[in-house]
């Protein structure tokens, strides 16, 4: 299996994702658009996976790699390929599938999602806990795609995941943490604590690192499902 991953900015890197891909030792090459790298063409994968970052997807003026990156994702969707958006990269998918990306209320630390009561429509969602304590970090917000079905939601964000044609999965919220991807993330932008919003503040989202691992079934779960045949609609 081919996995092309798109990051954003260095400090929001593939997190847990890593350990999955190495136990199905998937070939991954891993696209740093910060640092000016060619996106991948949609034959050198079989799964797209798009991360976060602090910027907006109306950014496309200061950061016209935007355009394109957005260009990939439909093209990969398109070619019928696996894709899986994390935070900034749920937002682009949403956009991409013709959902609104808009300003909600910020976010930032573990606070508990339900599952949607619709997402037993999906095969997924029927495999998905009815909670989860996910970590979050994020001050824009999605509606739901034309012909998506809603995972979770959250107090502040009603809107916390969507599958779309059992292919196609995006995320608001971090299922990827690790308590050294949140440390980066504490580093680059503490600023953020200051925010007004459900916001923690650091030393309250570094209580919650054990929380990370129990988080890791649920995205491998998530992963799988994505790369197995029983994903493939017909």
């Amino acid at each position: 299996m081919r996995v092309a991953i798109l990051q954003h900015v260095p400090f929001e890197g593939p997190g847990r994702v890593k350990q999955w891909l190495d136990l199905r030792a998937a070939r991954a090459r891993t696209h740093l658009l910060y640092a000016d790298a060619r996106l991948p063409e949609p034959e050198d994968f079989e799964l797209l996976i798009v991360m976060g970052g602090p910027m907006s997807v109306h950014d496309e003026a200061e950061l016209p790699w935007l355009k394109a990156e957005k260009a990939l994702i439909r093209q990969a969707l398109d070619a019928g390929k696996r894709v899986l958006g994390i935070c900034l990269g749920g937002q682009l998918l949403a956009e991409v599938l013709g959902a609104e990306v808009r300003k909600g209320e910020v976010e930032i630390g573990w606070w508990p999602m339900e599952k949607h009561a619709g997402a037993e429509r999906s095969p997924l969602g029927r495999m998905l806990p009815q909670r989860l304590l996910a970590m979050h970090w994020h001050g824009e917000t999605f509606d739901l795609p034309p012909g998506a079905i809603a995972l979770y939601g959250s107090a502040a964000c009603a809107n916390q995941g969507f599958v779309w044609e059992e292919r196609a999965i995006g995320l608001q919220c971090h299922l990827e943490a690790t308590p050294e991807s949140i440390e980066a993330m504490l580093d680059a932008c503490a600023a953020d604590l200051a925010m007004e919003g459900s916001v923690e503040d650091a030393a309250a989202i570094r209580d919650g690192y054990p929380h990370c691992s129990a988080l890791a079934p649920t995205l491998f779960r998530l992963l799988d499902y994505l790369t197995g045949p029983h994903a493939a609609l017909t």
